[in-house]
């Protein structure tokens, strides 16, 4: 047990812990999942199809569930609620 101890060739020294890189707020990718639920509720209503009215619902509570923190004002989510 004391020879893999002495011939382990981690240093625990050199050991950091992991820190995320910073990305900008505009540089973050693109949400398509409101642009689909636009997509689903237009085809919903003109073709009076009801599971592309149920996908919209679910496409549009998975965009309002993954707004990032700079968007999360209540006009902002109430106009992707709607």
């Amino acid at each position: 047990m004391s020879s893999s101890h002495t011939n382990d060739p981690r240093q625990p020294s050199a050991a950091r812990p992991y820190v995320a890189p910073q990305v900008a707020p505009q540089d973050l990718p693109v949400g398509y999942a409101g642009f689909i639920a636009v997509i689903f509720g237009v085809a919903g209503v003109m073709f009076r199809y009801k599971l592309s009215s149920w996908l919209a619902l679910i496409f549009c509570a998975q965009s309002v569930a993954n707004m990032r923190n700079i968007e999360n004002d209540l006009k902002q989510v109430m106009m992707a609620m709607m």
